[in-house]
């Protein structure tokens, strides 16, 4: 199966995925740091608006990069019971980690967005991240754009696993669902941490008609 060339390639081929689809006043949102430049590909496409949803993801103790919950600046977290149980965990032992994060989101929703107004409600949102491995960032993101009355949610990624899409009640757009996923940056070319200057050139360069400059 064909590997992305790097996060920008794969954006546009997710946003010729979407293009055939029906917007109303569309507006795209990144999962910072890595979802970013594949959503400013669709954002260009679809001549959306572009902007960032903060998720972190609640780590397992001892284990911070398995994730067992997320959480966003000003949501409740959202935990996967499943791996809850697997580990034999309760959400009352993860809070320290939960508040740690949620902290971290505040402070990276400061850097990313200022005080710059986010419209959400009666719009179609796109929420756009590089893959999908266990979907729970984006399940936090997901609750957080709910709670804001949007018109249509969509989550879009140029890869996902099988088993997490199932898991979705929400609209899933995948270029690539592999049978054998792994990771995410199995299928990237180029996988290279994107940095926040990154992010913040690519916001930069909206405005905020959703056209870029």
């Amino acid at each position: 199966m064909k590997r992305f060339t790097n996060r920008q390639e794969a954006g546009r081929a997710l946003a010729a995925r979407l293009a055939d689809l029906p917007w109303h006043d569309p507006l795209v949102l990144g999962l910072p740091r890595g979802g970013v430049p594949v959503a400013k590909e669709i954002a260009e496409h679809l001549n959306a608006e572009l902007d960032v949803v903060v998720a972190r993801k609640i780590g397992a103790p001892g284990h911070p990069e398995y994730g067992v919950g997320a959480v966003t600046a000003d949501s409740e977290p959202i935990y996967d019971p499943r791996v809850l149980r697997a580990l034999n965990l309760t959400e009352e032992q993860l809070g320290r980690t939960c508040d740690e994060e949620r902290a971290e989101a505040r402070r990276r929703t400061t850097l990313y967005r200022g005080d710059r107004p986010l419209v959400v409600r009666d719009r179609d949102v796109i929420l756009v991240d590089d893959g999908l491995a266990t979907g729970v960032t984006a399940r936090a993101a997901l609750h957080w754009i709910a709670q804001r009355a949007p018109r249509s949610v969509t989550l879009a990624v140029p890869v996902a696993a099988r088993e997490s899409l199932d898991t979705f009640r929400t609209r899933v757009v995948a270029v690539l669902t592999p049978k054998r996923f792994q990771a995410v940056s199995r299928w990237y070319e180029s996988f290279d941490q994107t940095t926040d200057e990154e992010v913040l050139s690519a916001l930069s360069k909206w405005d905020t008609t959703g056209n870029g400059e």
